[in-house]
């Protein structure tokens, strides 16, 4: 794993502390939960009841960062008997806990998501639920919406359902060192099995012409009163552990379309001849072979996010996909467009409840379907608000507007300075832009970038850094020009 520390002053982090407390002040990001909504969640954590089928046999396990306490998946691998494998996943039940209509219920609905900040989170759900006994944490009975997986012995599902369940995880895990055991062949079955089945699924995924890009993470990390932003490479286990989550939002969207009332994270193909004229133009300009006949998910799954010219396309392509929306459907009612283009396959959120309202609904559709039942009336009762409820989520913007502040905060006692950098972005309404997006080498970061002469995309250029201040005002908190 490659990781690169970027330090900042003390009076950066200074001024970094107050634009993050802006932030949240602009974005409405509540940090504590009125008294009332507190109280309610003492109560539900009183008055949960355990699901009647019990799982506990089952030894789970969790993958998450080494500090996370809000849980939402535990899973089990095994091989059949007849060949293949079994997938045994949990989800947190968040139902279990939240009263439909109560204040639980309501504060859910004004927050939407948890929102990340490098010195806090602002949660979804209070703490003395997601961080206890609706979390999946080792060693504690908890309830839960148990999927079951089955695969053919090249990983493709034969079958899936879900029903409700107690369960008990046993270990929590984090992905550097489970990367380490699978490695090492010092990993439990069930733990190895994950690279087996996770490798099989992506073989699946670009087979049916899904896309999966592990860009490089910018992480921004609290310690010791100090902020640093990190580079931090994906490792080989989050995109298995990414594909066991995959696999099971998609077969939720097949459970709610053949049942008839669902609610599908949906995607359409890019139709703009214009912009995937640009997508290749921008491949050529980075001197990217794209050889004609190649589908763009095979180019997007043959590129290195660690090449800086990789990674300038991936960055920029992907943002011109066309944007996901919520479909959502009842009484046989089947929309037209179910797929999602990047994933190749109708696809639905369900496996993150406790920091995502949606999926606590789409788990529901599917454990009523399943069962053989009708939906409950509290799901399809806001079946066609959901959309608008979840456009209101900021969690997108939160993270991104939070790492422009540290990214201007490390860059602040730079000002002057000049760093070299590859155009991937350029305004083009006149023909000869001059204004742009630079992804500079070292340290990685972007940034808008004018200049005196046109601009060219793809172009290597120096960039002098005028500006980098987390507090100004404008939308350009960090501003290069070209020397």
């Amino acid at each position: 794993m490659r990781r690169r520390q970027m330090h900042m002053s003390r009076d950066a982090q200074d001024h970094l502390r107050e634009a993050l407390q802006q932030l949240r002040a602009e974005l409405k990001a509540p940090t504590e939960f009125p008294a009332h909504v507190l109280q309610a969640a003492e109560d539900a954590v009183d008055e949960v009841q355990l699901p009647h089928k019990d799982a506990t046999h089952l030894p789970l396990f969790t993958i998450d960062p080494p500090t996370s306490k809000d849980l939402d998946q535990a899973m089990h691998l095994e091989r059949r008997p007849g060949g293949g494998y079994r997938v045994h996943y949990a989800i947190a039940d968040v139902a279990a806990f939240v009263k439909p209509g109560g204040p639980l219920d309501a504060e859910a609905h004004d927050r939407i998501e948890t929102l990340y900040f490098p010195d806090l989170k602002v949660p979804l759900h209070p703490p003395s639920i997601s961080e206890g006994p609706a979390s999946l944490l080792p060693n504690q009975v908890v309830p839960a919406l148990l999927w079951q997986h089955d695969l053919d012995a090249d990983g493709n599902v034969i079958d899936s359902t879900v029903s409700r369940a107690r369960v008990r995880s046993l270990a929590k895990l984090n992905y550097a060192g489970v990367q380490q055991d699978i490695e090492a062949g010092t990993a439990e079955e069930s733990v190895a099995l994950l690279r087996e089945i996770g490798k099989l699924r992506e073989a699946v995924e670009a087979a049916r012409g899904g896309v999966s890009v592990n860009l490089p993470d910018q992480e921004v990390t609290l310690k010791d009163g100090l902020f640093r932003l990190s580079y931090v490479a994906a490792l080989p286990v989050e995109g298995w552990n990414e594909q066991i989550s995959l696999m099971t939002g998609m077969a939720a969207a097949q459970i709610m379309l053949e049942s008839g009332t669902g609610i599908l994270r949906t995607q359409e193909e890019q139709a703009d001849q214009n912009v995937v004229r640009r997508v290749h133009d921008i491949a050529k300009l980075l001197g990217i072979d794209w050889k004609p006949g190649v589908p763009y998910a095979t180019l997007v799954n043959s590129l290195n996010p660690a090449d800086q010219k990789h990674m300038a396309f991936l960055s920029e392509a992907i943002a011109m996909l066309l944007k996901a929306e919520y479909t959502t459907f009842r009484d046989h009612q089947i929309p037209e467009h179910t797929g999602h283009a990047a994933i190749a396959a109708p696809y639905a959120y369900c496996t993150a409840p406790l920091r995502r309202l949606i999926d606590r609904y789409t788990g529901e559709l599917c454990v009523a379907a399943c069962a053989g039942q009708d939906p409950p009336p509290w799901v399809l009762d806001a079946l066609y608000c959901l959309p608008c409820d979840m456009a209101r989520g900021k969690g997108k913007l939160a993270d991104r507007r939070a790492v422009d502040l540290v990214e201007a905060a490390v860059l602040g006692n730079r000002v002057d300075e000049v760093f070299g950098g590859t155009v991937i972005n350029t305004d083009a309404e006149d023909g000869k832009p001059k204004e742009g997006t630079v992804h500079l080498a070292e340290p990685a970061v972007m940034g808008r970038i004018t200049s005196g002469a046109k601009l060219e995309l793809g172009a290597s250029v120096q960039a002098k850094l005028i500006r980098a201040d987390p507090l100004f005002s404008g939308r350009n908190k960090i501003l290069f020009r070209t020397v």
